[in-house]
């Protein structure tokens, strides 16, 4: 589970303009190059909690290229964006996933709801309801 995204942050005039390839909407900038990397943490965060709850396309991000600088969702939004990924690849609606959980489509969508606070327990449970196992790592940086 790989939700590290590659951001380039350009200086412009008084600015430090961040873009990221894949999250071309991600709009932010600071006015140094550490409140640039803040900024585009939570910009990257809200962009992905925003295409979670209006329903639209969120691929994996890609490879970090060589110039960007890595930066990663959230532990809870990284975990509920693979569930919403896996929910979207296994093209049932979230009324079949919560009778394969036995619970009403209302808590399915708290579950994918990334800003909602939910057990561990309940994601792990939706994963394998889909067909997935949750596991976890960790990198050194």
């Amino acid at each position: 589970m790989s939700n590290i995204y590659g951001i380039s942050i350009t200086e412009d005039e008084q600015d430090f303009v961040v873009s990221v390839r894949d999250l071309p909407e991600v709009c932010t900038a600071g006015s140094s190059f550490a409140e640039a990397c803040e900024l585009a943490a939570d910009a990257i965060d809200a962009v992905v909690c925003h295409r979670i709850k209006t329903g639209k396309n969120l691929p994996r991000p890609t490879q970090v290229q060589a110039g960007e600088i890595a930066v990663s969702l959230p532990l809870e939004t990284g975990t509920k964006a693979e569930l919403y990924r896996a929910w979207k690849i296994s093209g049932i609606s979230k009324a079949e996933l919560g009778r394969r959980l036995n619970i009403h489509e209302t808590e399915v969508r708290r579950i994918l709801d990334p800003r909602h606070g939910t057990r561990l327990e309940a994601i792990e449970r939706a994963f394998k309801a889909l067909g997935y196992r949750l596991a976890l790592s960790a990198k050194a940086f």
